[in-house]
């Protein structure tokens, strides 16, 4: 049985249930979660080839502490960055080094902030100098997928619509969606419930209901979805190799479908790609 409970009376640890969020606590999550999004708009400038992942990391803790913000990974069991970046067929959390990009990489980047004991948690990723279409194409489609998860949230839904919405376009343009990590509840916990599952059945899962808030953030794989964990205990990566994309937004649900917190302020929630159509 799946249990909801008001936030402002919710204890400050992850007990299962799904907290209801009122309008200070959007009002916060906006704060939060504009700071990440502007953040993530400063880096389009930064990635480029030859600089090291470890130069956008030390910008991602500057930039937090210049607005009153800190990284929430850092220090996070253990995790001891600001960020995550993962190149090319690592699928999520990796961590950043003095190795340097190159031309041609993909780069997710994952960035939340803790404002006001607000999380702020969205990544995007970031095509380093030229990039081939194949890799392009990969951005476009798990781009695409999250939106579609989206726009699957309104009360009265279950969290499987937003599965079922990203696996059934994803796996259409013949890519496989990671089966391994999901999005999360978040809000004033960094990680909370629910779940949120980036395949599935529409009729399948919580009911999606006005207050809650939680990241949606597909990982895309241009060849199979198993995944493994490297030794470090946090580098996930595609088992065949294939390239591994993902992009994430944090939301949450209103009277008639949801907010998106994290949008991009100067347009670059794809930064690199062509202007969508339509």
């Amino acid at each position: 049985m799946v249990n909801y409970i008001e936030a402002a009376t919710a204890p400050s640890k992850n007990t299962g249930a799904i907290r209801l969020y009122g309008s200070d606590a959007f009002a916060g999550m906006r704060k939060a979660c504009q700071l990440t999004a502007r953040c993530l708009d400063e880096l389009a400038d930064i990635v480029a080839p030859g600089v090291p992942t470890d130069t956008i990391d030390r910008f991602v803790f500057e930039y937090g502490m210049d607005h009153g913000a800190y990284p929430a990974t850092l220090n996070y069991r253990g995790y001891m960055k600001s960020s995550c970046t993962s190149i090319n067929h690592v699928v999520c959390h990796g961590i950043p080094n003095d190795k340097p990009l190159r031309e041609g990489d993909i780069v997710n980047i994952d960035v939340t902030y803790v404002l006001d004991g607000w999380h702020g948690d969205s990544s995007r990723m970031y095509p380093v100098g030229e990039i081939k279409r194949s890799a392009e194409r990969l951005l476009e489609v798990t781009y695409e997928s999250l939106m579609r998860g989206i726009a699957a949230v309104r009360p009265g839904a279950r969290t499987g619509a937003i599965g079922e919405a990203i696996q059934t376009y994803a796996e259409a343009e013949r890519c496989s969606v990671v089966r391994d990590f999901c999005g999360h509840g978040v809000g004033s916990l960094f990680h909370d419930s629910p779940n949120i599952l980036h395949y599935g059945r529409a009729s399948e899962g919580p009911e999606l209901r006005e207050g809650m808030i939680f990241t949606i953030e597909p990982m895309i794989n241009l060849g199979r979805p198993h995944v493994k964990v490297l030794g470090d205990g946090w580098t996930a990566v595609t088992r065949d190799r294939s390239l591994s994309a993902q992009y994430e937004h944090t939301v949450g649900v209103t009277a008639t479908g949801c907010e998106i917190f994290t949008l991009s302020p100067g347009g670059l929630d794809r930064p690199g790609l062509p202007p969508m159509q339509g």
